[in-house]
């Protein structure tokens, strides 16, 4: 893998924690316009929601939120872990597709994400009305291109001591997030938005086959 950041990787970690150091600074919640702007909400008309205190407010969906969710996040141990995998495959990613491929990449994963949570809260859980955030969906496409890339490297799941290929440890991952996902085993998590990003990389990483370096298509 490469020993420094490229320059989107850079970019995108900077800019994710900058957004997430505006949450802390504006003690930002439900209720506050990061959020309620900002976060990914459900489809359909806006509601009113009551908060504890009896305090009422509105939110809904706006077309920009399938882009601005993922630069935020629902606390420390979440942007930790999201800003690790940023880091740990970023680079190497965009190295290998190039600055300009890697950013189209990137938001491309995060939308199909997005617009797979949507789908998924619109027909499956029409009562739900929480905010979705994270960059989560994007990190997911990450692995994918790693993994197509680099089937053979070997991942660790901590604190599993044992390596296991990419590809088989990236299809176990999809496997575990689509059990959970149809079972609701753990809640609170966007299941779904993860293997829309997933899907969503691998998806863009077969259009572009033909366009790719002949590494891509042999793998390593």
């Amino acid at each position: 893998m490469p020993q420094t950041l490229a320059p989107v990787t850079r970019n995108l970690l900077i800019a994710t924690i900058l957004v997430y150091a505006l949450q802390l600074l504006l003690k930002d919640d439900t209720t506050a316009a990061l959020t309620r702007y900002f976060a990914l909400w459900p489809l359909g008309p806006d509601v009113a929601l009551r908060l504890d205190d009896g305090s009422v407010f509105t939110a809904g969906f706006r077309p920009w939120q399938v882009v601005t969710y993922a630069f935020m996040h629902g606390g420390l141990e979440h942007i930790l872990f999201n800003m690790f995998g940023l880091y740990m495959f970023g680079s190497t990613v965009e190295h290998e597709l190039g600055a300009r491929r890697f950013l189209i990449y990137y938001f491309t994963c995060l939308i199909v994400a997005g617009v797979a949570q949507l789908g998924v809260l619109y027909f499956f859980e029409p009562s739900r009305m929480f905010p979705t955030v994270g960059a989560s969906g994007a990190i997911f496409g990450l692995l994918g291109a790693f993994a197509m890339r680099f089937p053979r490297e070997k991942l660790m799941i901590i604190p599993i001591p044992i390596g296991i290929p990419a590809w088989l440890f990236v299809t176990a991952y999809g496997v575990i997030e689509l059990v959970f996902g149809v079972t609701g085993t753990v809640a609170g998590v966007a299941h779904f938005a993860h293997l829309g990003g997933l899907a969503g990389g691998i998806v863009l990483m077969r259009l572009w086959r033909d366009k790719l370096p002949p590494r891509w298509r042999r793998g390593a």
